[in-house]
């Protein structure tokens, strides 16, 4: 399932459940839609690969179901796209 991570990893920012502006690659690696277009030029830089937007899960889903609380952080893992 799913994890929806709560944050951007390169820049921190809060990305909820619902948010459109979340990116993710196949292994979940979560991103701002900012981070991922203007520093990672849509790509993760953990994988390699494809940064898309993140699915979302309906409300009901979320309370039997809910979003993980682990926050992911390493600005340093981040550098601008060449």
């Amino acid at each position: 399932m799913l994890q929806m991570r709560p944050g951007c990893e390169c820049c921190n920012r809060d990305l909820p459940p619902d948010s459109a502006d979340a990116r993710i690659c196949s292994f979940e690696w979560t991103f701002c839609s900012e981070c991922a277009s203007q520093r990672l030029a849509g790509t993760c830089p953990n994988c390699g690969g494809e940064l898309v937007p993140r699915p979302s899960r309906p409300a009901a889903k979320l309370e039997k179901f809910p979003a993980s609380t682990t926050r992911v952080f390493k600005p340093e893992g981040c550098a601008a796209a060449s």
